[in-house]
């Protein structure tokens, strides 16, 4: 065959040494070539150190001192984390949190999984729509939805007040102190089923077409293929959701805090962990008790995470 007819040149052994790069060339290549990832991640790395570590550092730090009137300012150790061991107002809190999670997270979790199923059969019109309509009030600020579901609420001014004195009902009391757990858990579900129902749909659109036809080849029912086919390849996602709403549930803040200016007499300042550390900080100044508080927090919600996880795990182990 003609090397000049097929387009290439042969070259010398002398020629392709030349041609070839040295070592020396090749390692630079390698080491800069290592270092492109490093170069994209830094400005992230700077500015998660700049905002969550050593944020974290210096409130550990000043969790471990107490302003005294006699001395100012000493090292107190952990005393400021025994204090807050023992503290009612503290656990009071987090008993109002445990009640509001087992009632709420099973409700928002099961309307996302409802709405995920349901969106994701073929025969439903405007699909995107109406995903797009479950998302939105995701997208609304928490202190937003929190003043406009506070407005709703309302003992005078709220529509469903005007709409009982209207009808010459008595107007319905959702701020009594029975019935604000409730009111909490309606807000943050209108908030977040959409959010977590676009993650049962990602979900659900991963799992192959073929085992939903090899069902309904079997002859399986859209109950059966959902409760044996979809619901355990779900599971991972179901109790990741589980455990986002646990941690969300245990750091409530923005709802009920804003709902305290119409019902201050049911909402005090330890009625939840973040309102009884920002009362301390805040109104108390009690600044290094307050960082022992925030601290003590975040170990009960790794706690109880974790636990979740681990239950989890050995039922599944038990199970299989």
């Amino acid at each position: 065959m003609n090397t000049a007819a097929s387009g290439t040149v042969a070259s010398s052994p002398s020629e392709r040494s030349a041609l070839t790069p040295s070592p020396q060339v090749r390692r630079g290549r390698g080491f800069g070539t290592a270092l492109v990832p490093y170069i994209f991640l830094a400005p992230f790395a700077a500015l998660f150190l700049a905002f969550t570590v050593a944020p974290l550092v210096y409130a550990f730090y000043t969790s471990v001192f107490r302003d005294t009137l006699v001395g100012g300012t000493q090292f107190a150790g952990f005393a400021n984390y025994l204090r807050a061991f023992s503290d009612l107002k503290f656990w009071g809190g987090i008993a109002h949190l445990a009640l509001f999670g087992v009632v709420q997270v099973p409700i928002m979790l099961g309307f996302a999984l409802a709405f995920a199923v349901v969106l994701d059969r073929g025969n439903v019109h405007a699909r995107s729509l109406f995903r797009l309509g479950f998302f939105i009030p995701y997208a609304v600020p928490s202190v937003i939805a929190a003043l406009v579901w506070g407005y709703l609420y309302g003992p005078v001014f709220g529509p469903f007040t005007q709409a009982a004195n209207w009808a010459g009902l008595p107007p319905p009391n959702f701020l009594s102190d029975d019935a604000m757990l409730f009111s909490l858990a309606n807000v943050v579900t209108w908030e977040f089923t959409g959010y977590n129902m676009i993650i049962y749909y990602a979900a659900l659109k991963a799992i192959p077409q073929e085992l939903q036809e090899a069902a309904i080849v079997d002859g399986a029912s859209a109950w059966q293929y959902a409760r044996l086919i979809q619901l355990p390849l779900l599971w991972p996602a179901i109790l990741l959701t589980i455990i986002f709403s646990i941690n969300g549930s245990l750091q409530l803040f923005n709802e009920p805090f804003l709902m305290r200016a119409i019902a201050p007499q049911v909402i005090g300042t330890s009625y939840t962990p973040n309102i009884y550390a920002y009362f301390l900080a805040a109104a108390n100044q009690q600044y290094n008790y307050a960082a022992a508080i925030s601290f003590v927090l975040g170990m009960v919600i790794a706690s109880v995470a974790y636990l979740f996880t681990v239950m989890t795990n050995r039922r599944g182990g038990t199970a299989t």
